[in-house]
């Protein structure tokens, strides 16, 4: 696995195999990043992110080497966070960037004290597929204020799990398919107008 484009561009992440533990780390391919950071084009440049369930950081990692400002990094377990840590010293990420280690199903407040002031800009969510973790996240976002106005919230799931249209402030405005892995995206777009 390496970081794609950008100024770590080439750079190899160590992933779960190289470091003993973290079994659970499904990493998002190179394939699949290239692929939906292709989609995501410049709105990437000066984002703030957010990476949820990061795992070994890849997607957050890609999104600062493209030229996100900030981004902050969560997962539930010491494995993931060592791992992110370690990555982010391998790009010379680490002054850019905040690893928190929670159990994202409590809660979502805490990220309170580390959303930037119009929110962050894009937000991964890539939690372990078909356990329905992915609707019980976005509708917390969904609540919040986490996602700028505007922000992508991109979700990645099995490919046979159907995610909702809207759900809150959330419009899904693209979904693609590459093998077993689907990519939603969705805008926050909290002063639509309800129908």
């Amino acid at each position: 696995m390496r970081i794609i484009s950008g100024t770590a561009r080439g750079r190899r992440l160590l992933t779960p195999g190289k470091t003993g533990g973290g079994a659970a780390i499904r990493p998002t391919s190179d394939r699949v990043r290239e692929a939906v950071f292709s989609i995501l084009g410049d709105r990437v440049r000066g984002a703030e992110v957010l990476d949820l369930f990061a795992g070994t950081g890849a997607m957050g990692l890609e999104a600062l080497s493209r030229g996100s400002v900030g981004a902050v990094f969560v997962d539930d377990t010491a494995a993931a966070t060592r791992l992110i840590k370690k990555n982010l010293d391998l790009c010379n990420f680490s002054d850019r960037a905040r690893v928190v280690k929670r159990d994202l199903l409590k809660s979502l407040a805490f990220l309170g004290k580390l959303r930037p002031l119009a929110g962050f800009d894009l937000i991964f969510v890539d939690p372990p597929y078909r356990r329905e973790i992915s609707i019980k996240i976005m509708n917390n976002l969904g609540k919040s204020t986490l996602l700028a106005k505007d922000g992508l919230l991109i979700v990645e799931e099995a490919g046979e799990i159907e995610l909702p249209d809207d759900l809150g402030n959330l419009t899904m405005i693209d979904r693609r398919l590459y093998g077993d892995t689907a990519i939603h995206l969705y805008e926050n777009l909290p002063d639509r107008e309800s129908p």
